[in-house]
């Protein structure tokens, strides 16, 4: 069962000149009043820009986890704006505090800021034990994501991650789905995950909210875009390329 089992936005906090304001004007956002979790995975799919990690960083932010990424870390980035948590209302059963917020598009930071720790003279090398022992710069960008998941996702929490698969091969993203598992099926972690790949929205029993234009809306699997153009693709690629490349052979003939 799910630790946190429901989220939902108080509107009648904001005036209307909020709500026209950024982020509470996007129309996925504005549509949202509530939502109760019925699995331990969750993924927001969708377009670029349709809401979703916005959503899961205001959650983020109300478990009381850093922006940029972990709990205790106060940097931000210019852009950040999370002021939609403060109109977020969290349910628990039973409220815990462990967990983490993962953010891929500022993972290079939270890197630097440990490497930043570990200089400390009173914290050392162990600003290293919770990530592998090492520094997370020492290592590919897909290494060093996946020796994050595998030494940091080891314990009861809620796991709370922002396309965690930017960085890692199809290959890899089967051991993080195994990682996913072994933690999951333990009834010791919940994971909300914002993502647009097809191998990990395949989770067995996980939940799948589709932010659309105008609507978050639950959605099979199979009913996915994700799904069905990456299979389409994949049987017919060169239907896809004849499509694709249709115009830029009929330009090079007419020169």
């Amino acid at each position: 069962m799910p630790f946190l089992q429901r989220v939902s936005l108080d509107w009648s906090q904001l005036s209307q000149v909020e709500k026209d304001q950024y982020p509470y004007h996007i129309p996925t956002i504005q549509s949202f009043d509530e939502y109760r979790f019925e699995s331990n995975v969750t993924f927001f799919i969708g377009n670029n820009g349709s809401g979703k990690s916005t959503l899961l960083e205001a959650i983020g932010v109300s478990c009381g986890f850093s922006v940029v990424g972990g709990r205790d870390l106060t940097i931000t980035k210019e852009k950040d704006d999370v002021s939609l948590a403060k109109i977020m209302r969290l349910s628990w059963l039973p409220k815990i505090s462990n967990g983490f917020f993962f953010r891929a598009e500022t993972f290079d930071t939270f890197a630097g800021y440990i490497d930043q720790l570990a200089k400390e003279p009173f914290v050392g090398h162990s600003a290293y034990a919770p990530y592998g022992g090492k520094s997370l710069n020492e290592q590919s960008h897909g290494q060093a994501f996946l020796t994050f998941f595998k030494n940091r996702l080891d314990r009861k929490g809620i796991y709370l991650l922002d396309e965690p698969e930017s960085a890692l091969s199809p290959q890899n993203q089967l051991a993080f789905l195994r990682i996913i598992w072994e933690l999951e099926q333990q009834g010791q972690a919940q994971f909300i995950i914002a993502t647009h790949s097809p191998i990990l929205m395949a989770y067995p029993q996980a939940r799948i909210l589709q932010f659309s234009e105008t609507s978050i809306e639950p959605i099979q699997y199979e009913d996915t875009d994700h799904f069905n153009l990456t299979r389409d693709f994949l049987n017919h690629r060169e239907r896809y390329f004849r499509a694709l490349f249709a115009e830029d052979d009929d330009s090079e003939q007419e020169d």
